[in-house]
């Protein structure tokens, strides 16, 4: 955890947590080789959040190294659920936990689209953790 991360008690501020997730979707997706820039290079689409719901458990503090996590539940046509963990890498303590639905969108006109097949196959069983 960076100084730039917490408050002024050396405490991450509920919306940081936000970021750890995105990061690691965003690793997930290049972990499968599908960076956003390159779905929307070669399939004209972009994975967007939908809703997000979160609960905070433990506090993550100034110096905690964190880990997070994904994991894919339901996939549909266009849109999928994720769960996520931010945990706390020196005991495995569960900091937050987030459900998110991610929308799979044209990039341009930002309407819904179809999972592409072959992205969809990468995607059921393909974990972060």
């Amino acid at each position: 955890m960076y100084w730039e991360d917490t408050d002024a008690g050396g405490v991450v501020y509920h919306a940081g947590y936000l970021r750890f997730l995105e990061r690691a979707r965003t690793e997930w997706m290049r972990a499968m080789a599908m960076g956003q820039d390159a779905l929307r290079r070669s399939h004209g689409i972009v994975f967007v959040v939908r809703e997000l719901s979160i609960a905070y458990d433990k506090p993550a503090r100034l110096d905690d190294e964190l880990d997070s996590t994904v994991r894919v539940g339901r996939l549909r046509s266009a849109s999928m659920d994720i769960a996520q963990d931010v945990l706390r890498a020196a005991d495995g303590v569960t900091l937050a936990r987030a459900q998110v639905r991610i929308a799979c969108v044209d990039a341009e006109a930002f309407v819904p689209r179809r999972i592409p097949s072959n992205i969809a196959d990468l995607i059921q069983g393909h974990n972060f953790e």
